[in-house]
């Protein structure tokens, strides 16, 4: 093995670790915790997502967990982009792995979308926004937020392709699809028609 090889070893296991570490920072349950506004895993869904966060009442909370959520995704792949589109795209990845199974918190984390946009607007801008439109058109039509972010994610390996390019197809339709998974039991409300309306939960 050579320098060049270990050298490229080194830096994508750093990439991994920090990546994945970054994005295991439970932000939701910190600021609740700042806030005094209880333990969120024993609050709605359970879940340390600022959806759950806007449960306790706090808007400003639950903003600002979505603004860091969204923060620690897009800065770990601007980090990365220092080192390779490669890194990048691996990042991306790793973000939302640790975001969505946090060792600090036994690997129960939150479903992730924040974080992954966040990603993806760092990733390309264009494809990020896109993913927002989606989001937003959807929530404004059906008044359903899971169902938006469902609508919004499941769409991103389209833009993604469109506006960056197939080297990151295959990871982005990856991360889809284990952010749809996580929203399993929301497809599951959508479906017998208990799902809770934005606003009315």
């Amino acid at each position: 093995m050579n320098d060049f090889s270990v050298e490229n070893l080194v830096l994508t296991l750093g990439v991994v670790v920090f990546a994945y570490l970054l994005g295991a920072i439970p932000f939701g349950l910190l600021i609740t915790k700042l806030y005094r506004l209880g333990d969120l895993r024993n609050l709605g869904s359970g879940n340390i997502g600022a959806t759950n966060v806007l449960r306790t009442g706090n808007k400003f909370a639950a903003l600002l967990t979505l603004m860091l959520d969204g923060f620690k995704g897009a800065l770990s792949v601007i980090l990365a982009s220092f080192i390779s589109k490669d890194a990048a795209i691996l990042a991306s990845f790793c973000v939302l792995i640790g975001h969505i199974y946090p060792v600090w918190l036994k690997f129960l984390g939150g479903k992730g979308v924040a974080t992954f946009i966040g990603a993806l607007l760092a990733l390309n801008f264009f494809a990020g926004i896109f993913v927002c439109l989606v989001w937003l058109a959807t929530a404004f039509l059906f008044r359903y937020s899971s169902l938006a972010a469902i609508f919004g994610i499941v769409s991103a390996p389209l833009w993604i392709f469109l506006f960056y390019g197939e080297e990151a197809f295959l990871v982005t339709l990856i991360m889809a699809l284990l952010i749809l998974f996580r929203h399993k039991d929301n497809i599951r409300r959508l479906v017998d028609g208990s799902e809770p309306k934005i606003g009315k939960d």
